[in-house]
């Protein structure tokens, strides 16, 4: 197991602390993506004229979004992976039987 790692990281413009078993520039592009997420928001005025509780909601269900079709994505990914590991060894299957004949 890694050594543990801790980096100070700006989200929102407040320093935290973060720590994990990830390094300094993974925890780094956490920060990143969260700004990214909290920017993305406050580009839109009806946002800013929201509670502070609906807003971080909104947040954590489009970071929640995010994660759910990248999950679907990498799933899928690996069903197509899987798929032409099959077809590939059937062809391969098929020249040697070929070859032999």
């Amino acid at each position: 197991m890694s050594a543990k790692t801790s980096a100070e990281v700006v989200i929102d413009g407040k320093v935290y602390t973060l720590s994990g078993y990830e390094g300094e520039e993974y925890l780094q592009k956490v920060a990143s993506y969260i700004n990214g997420k909290i920017n993305e928001f406050t580009s839109i005025e009806e946002y800013r004229h929201i509670p502070l509780n609906m807003k971080n909601t909104l947040i954590q269900l489009n970071i929640a979004d995010d994660y759910f079709k990248a999950k679907d994505q990498v799933e899928k990914l690996e069903r197509d992976l899987e798929n032409k590991e099959k077809e590939m060894k059937k062809k391969i299957v098929s020249i040697i039987l070929a070859h032999h004949s």
